[in-house]
């Protein structure tokens, strides 16, 4: 068990000496700021002083009287009720020996038998990815891989919007270029896609399938089906560059297939009303701000209808949880979205929305938008060749999803302290470097540590299944790189301070390696989590 798991347990079983009963989950300990005041420190005595009738510090001292104190050197308490712990060095150094011994699964969960579903990308089949998709395979990525760590089923999932206006006018557009590379007279729609792009893809069909499909039956829908089955391999094709794999791939279409859209419509009977020709969800009869229209007058079915068929199409496969990761301006979605499950009878949090704010690409000091090489957007795959798919994905990342990002593709491709990202990675560069100059010394799983600096680093280290927690439960990929930054501070700080390598004092130097081997296992297993490689050399 953890240092703070135990600790906690050790506080809640001295409240329930005193004939208190108080959650685990409201017992928070800290990592302490300052050495002199100890390793950990937890506010536990001014949270439960009113279940005493007493002052907090009164409360603290009744509580540090009933504490196991096997793993604690000393407890002192601070302030207005504070309990400081000053932990055995034993404690900390026996967190390394299970951190070898479990190597890559140290922190990571028992089953918790919930399935969730993660969705996100989800763009249309029509064109390349761009910065905006980048930063939400990022996230949406790393959550799925952080709720996987943390015990929970997950599925990965990207919707295909492949029954919409857009599909239509990708085939208009694809059946305009092929006719320019036929030499015919061609007219692009103006609402069409004008990109180079789309001539690849012209280019691609008329090479695989020949200069006469013009003469075929229905060759419309030909171009359609085509031209979004190659706008789709390209998108996996850059995603998977990108360490990002999908489990599933919905399609509207099939979805919809069988008058799902109809058969949910009939099923919402009791929730809709008619109003100048058009149908309306009455959404505002659970969390939503105005009721929505479903259907418009003229017939057509508005966007919010096919999706309520998708999430319900989603919950009926039997999960237990669904995470969409959208674009920020779908802020007005989530209650619509939420007030029609709710409709079917599932809670409320049966669907959660992470939204993800806008990227600015900054370069030189300032802002640009548009590719270089080809005078449209920038793409994924440019961002991938341009600043590398680690620093991308490391990037995308370390901020909090609702914070607005510049990402800064001078710094990303910088080699130095000043890269967060070369930062981290150096950091097990130098640690799989000390490991192999050290390979003929056995190493001390179970190390004896005694410098400021070891202590540190261990504690770090032990912390890193209560981060994995932490961001599983907030869906905070920016925790783990947030943390991957405090054990590479640490590790390059023990580096400065501890000659680790002594031939001429072996225990020491194989309790060090010992250190060195657990730190490398958690820096890599935190890498993994937010996708982005962990190097041996650099």
């Amino acid at each position: 068990m953890e240092i703070k798991e135990s600790l906690k347990l050790n506080i809640q079983n001295a409240l329930k000496q005193l004939n208190v009963d108080f959650a685990l989950d409201q017992i928070v300990i800290e990592d302490s700021k300052d050495p002199s005041h100890g390793d950990y420190a937890t506010n536990v005595a001014m949270k439960s002083c009113r279940l005493f009738g007493k002052a907090p510090k009164d409360v603290a001292e009744l509580i540090v009287t009933k504490l196991d104190l096997n793993e604690i050197e000393k407890v002192e308490i601070a302030g207005p009720g504070f309990i400081n712990f000053f932990m055995k060095n034993d404690s900390l150094s026996n967190v390394v020996s299970k951190i070898i011994a479990e190597n890559e699964n140290f922190g990571r969960s028992e089953k918790k038998n919930k399935r969730i579903n993660v969705e996100f990308v989800s763009a249309n089949p029509t064109g390349d990815l761009h910065v905006g998709h980048a930063r939400g395979a990022a996230i949406g990525d790393s959550i799925a891989r952080i709720l996987d760590f943390d015990g929970y089923d997950v599925t990965r999932e990207y919707y295909i919007n492949d029954a919409g206006n857009q599909i239509d006018h990708l085939g208009e557009s694809l059946v305009e270029r092929y006719k320019e590379i036929l030499g015919l007279p061609f007219a692009l729609p103006e609402d069409g896609y004008h990109g180079e792009d789309v001539k690849l893809v012209a280019k691609r069909i008329y090479d695989e399938f020949g200069p006469d499909l013009l003469n075929k039956d229905n060759y419309f829908e030909f171009f359609k089906e085509k031209g979004m089955e190659f706008e789709l391999d390209k998108i996996k094709e850059d995603l998977k560059v990108y360490n990002v794999t999908f489990d599933i791939f919905s399609s509207e279409k099939k979805i919809r297939a069988g008058g799902a859209v109809e058969k949910e419509i009939e099923y919402l009977k009791d929730h809709v009303y008619e109003e100048d020709g058009a149908l309306v969800l009455k959404t505002t009869d659970y969390l939503d701000d105005k009721d929505r229209v479903i259907r418009k007058s003229n017939g057509e079915y508005t966007y919010f209808m096919p999706d309520i068929v998708y999430h319900i199409n989603k919950l009926s496969r039997g999960f237990d949880q669904l995470i969409d990761v959208l674009g920020a301006d779908h802020h007005g979605y989530i209650n619509r979205m939420k007030s029609a499950l709710m409709m079917h009878g599932y809670a409320q949090d049966a669907l959660e929305v992470e939204l993800i704010q806008m990227v600015r690409m900054m370069k030189d000091g300032e802002e640009f938008k548009l590719s270089k090489r080809t005078g449209n957007g920038y793409t994924l795959r440019e961002l991938c060749l341009d600043a590398g798919v680690d620093a991308a994905r490391y990037f995308f990342v370390m901020r909090n999803a609702s914070s607005h990002l510049d990402f800064d593709l001078d710094l990303a491709v910088k080699q130095s302290s000043d890269n967060p990202v070369y930062y981290a990675q150096y950091a097990h560069a130098r640690l799989c470097s000390i490991l192999e100059q050290a390979s003929d010394i056995k190493v001390n799983v179970s190390p004896v540590l005694s410098k400021a600096s070891e202590l540190d680093l261990a504690k770090a280290l032990a912390n890193f299944p209560n981060v994995i927690k932490a961001a599983s439960k907030e869906r905070a990929p920016y925790k783990i790189t947030n943390y991957i930054h405090d054990v590479a501070e640490r590790v390059h700080a023990f580096y400065t301070e501890c000659r680790v390598i002594d031939r001429d004092n072996l225990d020491v130097t194989s309790s060090r390696l010992g250190l060195c081997l657990a730190s490398k296992i958690i820096l890599k297993n935190a890498l993994n989590l937010v996708g982005v490689s962990a190097p041996n050399k650099m």
